[in-house]
């Protein structure tokens, strides 16, 4: 059991949802608007335990992102412990994938449809988040993509990916650090790149995004290293994921790496759970962005701009055929 995750004793009881079971589910605080379904957890004695004994509070995994690919991952692999707030903007997936966790875990899930580029859901989960006193884990997952030169792109949907990267991650990462200080527990799980790392043309925003990413996840880091505060924080950096991300860019994956640099979302999840107990910042998934990043960290920066530029280089040559 990960060091961040409480024990918990008997099993919690979905009562009163009718026929809403599976639909939005709520635990914890109600949500500060929009329309949720509810089902109310109500406290049974744990199984050979003795009258009166109560089932304590599971810990609340917070994820963002959570309707396909890596977030919903990181929801099957946690609802087992956990219960969960799950967040995205396709409501449908997310009352599916709430469905299939209570069914099959028992996990009281919370959904919530959010556009967290948008300033006004933002505040809504932000303050949702604030309000949850079993905060155990949040999981800063939401993302997309975008490809062209920058100057070329939509200025619209270039904002877009900087407030959704950037300022919703500040946001729900202080929220979240309010709760978990003052408990001295807890975790958060930034989903940056190995594009933190990794920079090359027609990707302007997202590599600079992800990039900030890594480095305010290792700030924050520091800061909780300089009170002794055992709230761990992780920079999950994953490379080319088999997930929903590259079809919603309708890229073909062939053209973007041979398939054995193709992760799966399943084992990028596994080692992120599997490090953050032991407190390590940076996971970079797979041994050979493993090696990738380790070697182009210690190139001088001369050496490492020119290979990045031969890889776009050859990227836009490859496109024009």
């Amino acid at each position: 059991m990960p060091a961040h995750i409480d024990a918990r004793i008997g099993k919690t009881v979905a009562v009163g949802c009718g026929d809403r079971c599976g639909s939005a589910i709520d635990a914890g605080p109600p949500a500060l608007g929009g329309s949720q379904d509810v089902i109310r957890r109500v406290e049974v004695p744990a199984v050979g335990s003795r009258s009166g004994d109560t089932v304590l509070a599971r810990p609340v995994a917070v994820i963002t992102g959570a309707s396909s690919g890596i977030g919903s991952v990181f929801a099957r692999k946690l609802a087992a412990e956990h219960d969960l707030l799950l967040i995205a903007r396709r409501k449908d997936r997310l009352d599916s994938l709430a469905e299939e966790l209570t069914s099959q875990y028992g996990s009281v899930v919370s959904v919530l449809r959010a556009d967290l580029a948008n300033d006004s859901d933002l505040t809504l989960v932000a303050d949702r988040i604030a309000a949850e006193p079993d905060l155990a884990l949040l999981i800063n997952n939401a993302g997309f993509g975008s490809r062209g030169l920058f100057w070329e792109s939509d200025l619209a949907g270039q904002e877009q990916m900087h407030r959704l990267h950037v300022m919703a991650t500040v946001r729900l990462t202080y929220a979240a650090l309010r709760i978990m200080v003052g408990k001295n527990s807890g975790g958060i799980i930034n989903v940056a790149s190995v594009a933190a790392f990794v920079r090359r043309a027609g990707n302007v925003s997202y590599g600079a995004t992800k990039s900030w990413m890594a480095i305010f996840t290792e700030g924050i880091y520091l800061e909780l290293k300089s009170i002794r505060s055992a709230v761990r924080v992780q920079a999950l950096c994953p490379g080319f994921t088999y997930s929903g991300f590259h079809d919603a860019l309708k890229v073909d994956r062939k053209s973007m790496a041979r398939p054995s640099f193709w992760l799966r979302a399943d084992d990028v999840v596994e080692e992120s759970l599997k490090a953050l107990p032991k407190g390590k910042v940076f996971v970079v998934p797979g041994s050979r962005y493993k090696a990738l990043v380790g070697e182009l960290s210690i190139l001088p920066a001369p050496l490492r701009l020119a290979i990045e530029a031969k890889s776009g280089h050859r990227r836009s040559a490859e496109k024009r055929l």
